[in-house]
Formats: C-alpha cells, structure tokens, sequence
C-alpha cells in the first residue's frame, strides 16, 4: 500500500468539473432520454403483453438505473463535501426531478404487471430471463396491489417532490448553515460532535452545550420541517388505508413485524448487564451517573491517536484474514483515493459510502480524526463498498438490496477490525479501552437506536392527531431515551430529533432498526466466520448476492439455518456482547 495517502477524494474520473461539470450536464440529460424510453417501452407492454416485451422493459429499466444511480451518487457527494455549493445545491432539484419521474414509470410499470393475469404471469416466469429477476418483478407487482390507482400514485409522486423530498431538502439546508465558533474557529456541527468523545470531561460538556444551543436557534424551523414530512407521509398512508406507520418501513426492509418484534424484545431482556456497565462507567469517570455526553467518553486520558496511514494498514491485514478479496478491495479504495476523510469546515456532518455503477466504483465520506472510534467508521463503511462490489456480479436489478442487510456487511467489516485491535492490545489498560469501545457499539444499537425507534413510532402516531410542537417534541424524545437506556443516565439530549439526519430522510421512514438488525445478524455471520475461516469468503459472498433477492427471514434459513422469528439466534448474538460487558466488569474490578 501507498505510504502517503490522500484524506481527499478524487471525483474526478467520475465527472470532471464538479457541480459545473459538462460531462455531468450531459448525462442528465441522457437521463430523461433513457425515461422517455422506458415510458414507451411500458406502452408497448401495454399493447402487446408478451413475455419477449417484458424483457426488452426489464434491460431498460436496467439501462436507467445505472444512469440515475450514478448522476446521484455524484451529487449527492458534492453537496457532503461542501454544504455551502450552490450549484450542487440546485443538482439536488434535478436529481429529485428525475428520480421522481422514473418512480413514477416504475409505479406505471408495476400496475402493468399488476394485471397479468396468473397463468399468462406464471408461464412467462418459466423463461430464464425472467426467472433471474422473478423476485423483484413479484415484488413490484404485489406493490401495486397495496396502493392507489395508477393516477393516484402517479399524483402523489408529482406531488412530493417539492411537498415530501422538499422538507427533506430543507434539513440540508438548514444544517448546512450552521456553525459553532470554538476556540476561535469556526466549526462545522460534524466537527463540534467529534469532541463529544474527548477526554476532557468539561471539554466535552462545553461541546454539547454549544451544540445543544446551535440547535435550539433552529428547532422552530426544524420543527416545521419535521411536522410537514411526516405529514406528507401520513396523508399518502391514509388514503392508501395503511394504519400501520411501520408497514413501508418493514416492506422496504423485506422483514415481518414479528421477527422486528421478537430482535427488540431479546434485547430489552438482556439490557440489566448493560446497565451494570454504564454503572461501572460512570465509577471509573470519578462521577455519580452518566450524562448524554459522557457515553462517549474514553474511560483513560491516555487515548492512542491512530493515523489514518495507520487505520488503512490495520483494516486491510484484518480484511485480510477472513478474505483476501475485501482486502484487495480495501486497499483499491485506500490508494485510488476513494475516501474523503479530512478534518475540515464545511463538510456536511456524519458518514456514507455510495456507489457508481456504471464506473464500478465507490466513494466513502467521513470525518476522521485520530480517534479508535474513527477507524471503526472507517472499516464500517468499507463493508458497505465491499458488499456493493460483490453486488456488481449480478443483475442490476437483484442489486436492490434494503438497508438492514446493507448493514449487516458494514457491521462485520467494523466487528472484524475491532476484536482484532483487542486481541494486539499490548497492555491491560489499552485492552481495556478498545474492549469499551466495542461495547459502546453495542450500547448505541441497543440503546441509542432503540430510543430512536421509540420516538419516531410515538412521533408518528401524535402526528396523526395535529401539528407536534418542540415542545412535545423534546419531551418525547427525552421520555423515548429514558426508557431505552433504563434511566441510567443524569442527563440526555432531548434536542436529538432536530440533531439526527436520519429523521428527515425522505428514502424510508424509521432509519433506525435495520442499523440493530444489521448488528446482531452481522454478528451471527463473524460467529460462523471464525469457527470456519477457510470458506467464509466464498460463503459471505454468497450470501451477500442474496441480499436482494430474498426476505430476511429466507436470507437467514438459507444460509444460516436459522429462524429470525424466534428469540434463539438474537439471543446468541446477543451474548457475545454480553461478553465483552462480563470481560470489562473484570478488567475494571481488578
């Protein structure tokens, strides 16, 4: 591997030019060439209906997916790396223009098929063609049983794109405005977060009460926002006579509501040793109770600074151990320049790993400074490149995998680099620090993403009934913590809500539970991986292939043997985090 590599991205063999690239006017407007396209071709479809149609429609609707796949990953990494772009900015709206008109040919094509009547559609999936891509076809299909007519979703989707995604939107914008001067700088809000892990207790105190403030001056528009969405949403759900609010989220994630269900009731039984950690925790930190910014906090000043030339070399020997695949890719990744991960104002705040189809590349954003923690996200968003590398292997249109198995690769990749900076650890003390640090893992999925599953699902049904003030707000998102970390806490962070892209994200409501399934079904996969490493890498990558083209529950049997609807294989995974909590306890005993 190279001995000085980039914190900077390169963008430019995607478009050359950046937000005023020509290379990526013209793509745009390739794309509403390929729609005009696919419209006709559904028409055709319409006319004929023949198998032979159905498979011309399909390789167009494959054609289109890779053009608007690439144009927006492209976008949506300029407006990440610079929030104040104009012009990326306005990207945003063409973006949101042509992806509202393709899911508009999509809901066209999918009542189309929708009308096939049962024998003709069981013959034509006989056809090899087809019976590649015969999940997703019957997917689609089923989708347009649940919906409105065709006009009416065709309405619905005009309709949102300045109604439902402009909120949406609106969050960037407010966000990209904000910035918080400390110790004479000016930083963004993805930088003021990175002190919540200091050392320094009042550092960190001062971090979240300036944060606290930013958004406070913002909660009224924020508010809005937040109201109006969910708004938006609400209404579509009403009219399509779906009372419940997790029905598109469990149907987008190709979960049952019983297997979501059964993952959070083990974890709530098993969340008493947890407590016991935060306990030990908060003894080690000289204090009484944590508060919310202290769940960070290194328990040592003694922290071990990790480069970033450090961090690469770490995760592509871990890689390596498990498959020399992922590490090659990793090391691709590293020496093309595929991260952006330098410290600087003006970055949009968290994290992301995106993907160009057509180019067969990915580009991974962050903020990186030095931190164990860093190197964690580091490694976890690799997982997400890697997955979609292997993805690249099959049809464009078995490549639609949900966001709870896309995090299951990202997490595994995180887990794997984690337990082995444990198992180098050279003293007691930096054993200690790294095995906390994988617990706090386990405590954001099981706590911190919980509290976020808790408040989005009362959020949603106090919306039905009117407007919900900041005021409500702040105290259901305070209530939701208080339950979901057991009161363990002195304080919290009832301004989450405004705080968490992830609440205002227009793809898929309640971002937030596929992040636990993905933990602890990554942590059956690592449990498998080391009791047979020779023929994990064959066998992960197998079961990533599978992640769009399957239900969760039919991923898991497969290539597990394992049933997500009952409390064994949560439980399982559970324990090994119990674990690390047993060994930490000990280690902080002695």
């Amino acid at each position: 591997m190279n001995n000085h590599l980039s914190l900077k991205w390169n963008l430019e063999n995607i478009f050359s030019g950046g937000s005023q690239s020509e290379d990526l006017r013209n793509d745009i407007e390739q794309t509403y060439d390929l729609l005009k396209e696919l419209d006709h071709q559904i028409d055709k479809l319409i006319k004929e209906q023949e198998r032979e149609q159905l498979i011309k429609t399909a390789e167009i609707i494959k054609r289109i997916k890779i053009h608007i796949n690439e144009v927006g990953a492209f976008i949506s990494c300029l407006t990440a790396q610079d929030v104040n772009d104009k012009h990326a900015r306005q990207l945003v709206g063409q973006r949101n223009q042509f992806n509202a008109q393709y899911e508009k040919l999509m809901t066209k094509f999918s009542f189309v098929l929708s009308k096939v009547n049962h024998q003709t559609w069981e013959e034509w999936q006989q056809d090899p063609e087809i019976q590649e891509i015969s999940f997703i076809l019957n997917e689609i299909r089923d989708q347009a049983r649940e919906k409105l007519s065709e006009e009416e979703e065709q309405l619905i989707t005009d309709l949102a794109i300045d109604g439902y995604h402009g909120w949406g939107d609106m969050y960037d914008t407010i966000v990209g405005n904000m910035s918080i001067m400390w110790d004479g700088k000016e930083l963004s809000v993805g930088q003021l977060e990175n002190k919540l892990n200091h050392s320094d207790r009042k550092e960190r105190a001062l971090a979240f009460k300036k944060l606290e403030q930013v958004w406070q001056s913002q909660a009224d528009l924020l508010t809005d926002t937040l109201n109006h969405l969910a708004g938006f949403r609400l209404q579509t759900y009403t009219y399509r006579n779906w009372e419940d609010v997790l029905k598109e989220p469990l149907a987008y994630n190709r979960m049952t509501k019983k297997t979501l269900e059964t993952m959070w009731d083990t974890i709530t039984k098993n969340k008493p040793i947890f407590y016991q950690y935060l306990q030990r925790k908060a003894e080690w930190l000289n204090i009484e109770k944590l508060a919310w910014y202290d769940l960070e906090a290194p328990i040592s000043e003694v922290t071990k600074e990790i480069s970033y030339q450090e961090a690469a070399e770490t995760i592509v020997k871990q890689f390596g151990l498990f498959s020399e695949r992922m590490a090659n890719f990793a090391t691709h990744a590293f020496e093309q320049n595929w991260i952006e991960a330098e410290d600087r104002p003006g970055k949009r705040p968290g994290g992301f790993c995106t993907s160009f189809p057509r180019s067969k590349e990915t580009r991974i954003f962050m903020t990186y400074s030095g931190t164990a923690s860093n190197m964690a996200t580091l490694a976890h968003e690799l997982g997400h490149g890697y997955h979609q590398h292997v993805m690249d292997e099959v049809d464009q249109l078995n490549q639609a995998y949900a966001m709870n198995v896309a995090e299951t690769a990202s997490t595994l990749a995180e887990m794997i680099v984690a337990d082995a900076a444990v198992e180098a650890a050279e003293t007691k003390e930096e054993r200690l620090l790294l095995i906390e640090d994988k617990i706090q893992r386990s405590i954001a999925f099981f706590m911190n993403i919980h509290a976020r599953f808790l408040f989005e699902t009362r959020f949603y049904e106090a919306r039905k009934e009117g407007f919900v003030t900041t005021k409500q707000l702040n105290h259901l998102m305070e209530e939701a913590q208080k339950e979901a970390y057991g009161n363990q806490l002195s304080s919290y962070h009832p301004l989450f809500w405004a705080s968490k892209l992830h609440f205002y994200i227009t793809d898929v409501p309640f971002y937030n539970f596929p992040y636990t399934f993905g933990y602890l079904f990554s942590l059956g996969i690592y449990a498998y991986a080391k009791t047979d490493k020779e023929n994990f890498a064959q066998f992960y990558d197998a079961l990533l292939q599978d992640t769009g083209k399957m239900t969760v529950e039919d991923l898991a049997k497969k290539h597990l043997n394992v049933n997500l609807e009952e409390p064994t294989f949560w439980q399982q995974a559970i324990d090994l985090c119990i674990a690390d909590v047993e060994q930490f306890l000990s280690l902080t005993n002695e």
